[in-house]
């Protein structure tokens, strides 16, 4: 059965409670984030042949053209799995109605910016 409890609080004591409360689970998400976040990782050219399900030499073939970012330490190339997923979302095509958005922001924004004179 449910409990209901009414109390009688001045509006400025219910916003300073509120807030505390929501500063409380903002505090604890952002220690929780933190303990899960993974440290980056850093992956050979198999590994990141691998990671973007590309052969080997086609990963050599896209460091010689800096398409893809990477280091090199002497004769061996790194890749960051943090920068190989960007890279990936930089490929991503936009839904029609995301191009719908951004053309009715660009033309409101053109529309706003002209003077009539």
């Amino acid at each position: 059965m449910d409990k209901t409890v009414f109390i009688s609080l001045p509006i400025e004591d219910l916003q300073t409670v509120i807030i505390d409360c929501v500063n409380s689970c903002l505090k604890n998400n952002e220690q929780e984030s933190k303990s899960t976040e993974q440290p980056e990782k850093l992956l050979t050219v198999k590994g990141a042949a691998t990671y973007l399900d590309l052969s080997v030499p086609t990963v050599y073939s896209k460091c010689s053209r800096n398409e893809i970012p990477f280091m090199k330490r002497s004769k061996r190339l790194y890749f960051s799995s943090t920068e190989l997923f960007l890279y990936l979302k930089e490929g991503r095509k936009l839904t029609n109605s995301e191009i719908e958005a951004e053309s009715e922001t660009y033309l409101t924004k053109r529309k706003g910016g002209r003077t009539n004179g």
